[in-house]
């Protein structure tokens, strides 16, 4: 039960950032409105993220279905949720031991090492956790040694990976105050490297001049509106009204997708909202823990974190990233390795944070380009995973995120030399 317990608890963002956020203004000896106050704000702003990833994640169901119809495409489809989820039915207690530990490794390193970074991001820590589990399990790993050894490279990943970006955060943000914290690490900091190669960042996705009769283009949430309308009605002609109708219960077409692609930006504006909220509150609310615990330490957020800095280079980074993925359905047979079809869903979030990077380095052409690099590393790593999951890699779908696809390869072959 106990286990049970703090698995839900360690596996929920918001319910961990809210705790993090109540530690650290009991530690300043905030009033208690101010307690109260700032401890449900942080968790309310979290929720949110979740709630507006949710609404985004089942529009672009919708649209993945249409555009496995239109194309008639099969293949493996990376959803890391899914895929952790079945990780842990058979898995759990090693996933959940993994992870616990590792939450303590991440803070040890914090307090005793220069890389000052608390990750908060707990789904993905789950993520993570469950991924180190099935690989040291195929691998021939149990007991103490698979616990140690995946709470060590955990602990390790989850103070690395958000110094490795911070030079890049930096920028985005204008100031020190905190970092990302995401398992899709390593593509955002190649399109942040590609971003410096190929672009200028004083030519911001931000400092697009648009003309006064298309003004309204400047509202972030009408230009996601309008964009994914037009993808839904691109693939409309391959896919087929009846398709469509089909999958809106006998909606008109036109109506659905409208609504579709309206839902998602409204999905898109309330993780920015969400962000906005939980950033205003567990900055100020993580000095109390840093200054008594791991002095000058940082929190790690989540992807959208960013998003707020760069609104325009999301919705480019997101569609030059699923350019990326259309891209690797042809070169991956190529190279005799299994089809990826791009999933919406890492191509959104992963994509989307690629282009804030490739922004924030490159500018314009270094959102385009980083992100559709992007595209390429999401599609191509999950392929090299797979033989490394040992049955799990039958299943229909595998994580999706660079991290997971580095540590996994990585990890899963050094593990063969041995055995």
């Amino acid at each position: 039960m106990f286990e049970l317990i703090m698995n839900d608890i360690l596996g929920t963002p918001a319910i961990l950032i809210g705790l993090f956020a109540l530690i650290g203004l009991l530690l300043q000896k905030k009033s208690a409105t101010d307690t109260v106050s700032g401890t449900l704000k942080t968790t309310m702003g979290f929720l949110l993220l979740g709630v507006g990833a949710a609404v985004v994640s089942d529009s672009l169901g919708t649209f993945r279905s249409m555009f496995e119809a239109a194309f008639q495409i099969q293949g493996v489809v990376p959803n890391t949720d899914a895929m952790a989820a079945i990780a842990q039915e058979n898995y759990g207690t090693e996933t959940a031991l993994i992870m616990i530990f590792g939450m303590v490794v991440n803070l040890l390193l914090a307090r005793f090492t220069p890389f000052k970074y608390v990750f908060l991001t707990g789904h993905h820590t789950l993520y993570m956790a469950a991924m180190l589990a099935v690989v040291l399990v195929t691998g021939g790993m149990s007991g103490v040694p698979l616990v140690l050894i995946g709470s060590l490279i955990l602990g390790a990943a989850m103070v690395i990976a958000p110094a490795v970006l911070q030079p890049f955060t930096r920028k985005i943000t204008g100031n020190d105050d905190l970092a990302l914290g995401h398992f899709g690490t390593f593509g955002y900091f190649t399109a942040g490297l590609v971003g410096k190669l190929v672009g200028n960042p004083e030519k911001s996705t931000e400092t697009i001049q648009i003309p006064k009769s298309l003004g309204f283009l400047r509202d972030t949430s009408v230009a996601v509106s309008l964009t994914m309308a037009l993808l839904f009605f691109a693939i409309t002609p391959f896919a087929g009204i009846a398709v469509i109708e089909e999958l809106s219960g006998g909606t008109n077409y036109a109506v659905f997708i409208l609504i579709q692609a309206i839902t998602f930006a409204a999905g898109v504006y309330i993780i920015l909202a969400g962000v906005r909220m939980a950033i205003g509150e567990i900055v100020p609310a993580f000095k109390g823990i840093a200054d008594k615990f791991v002095k000058g330490a940082k929190p790690a957020l989540d992807a959208p974190t960013v998003f707020p800095f760069a609104p325009n280079a999301v919705i480019i980074g997101f569609l030059c990233s699923f350019a990326g993925g259309i891209a690797s359905i042809f070169l991956l047979p190529l190279v005799g390795l299994t089809v990826i079809v791009p999933g919406l869903v890492p191509h959104f979030f992963c994509g989307a944070t690629a282009g804030v990077y490739g922004n924030a380095t490159g500018g314009l052409r270094g959102a385009v380009v980083g992100s559709f690099v992007n595209g390429i590393l999401i599609s191509f790593l999950p392929a090299l995973l797979l033989p490394v999951l040992g049955s799990l890699g039958l299943e229909s779908t595998t994580f999706g995120d660079t991290d997971f696809g580095i540590i996994g390869i990585l990890l899963g072959y050094f593990i063969q030399l041995f055995t």
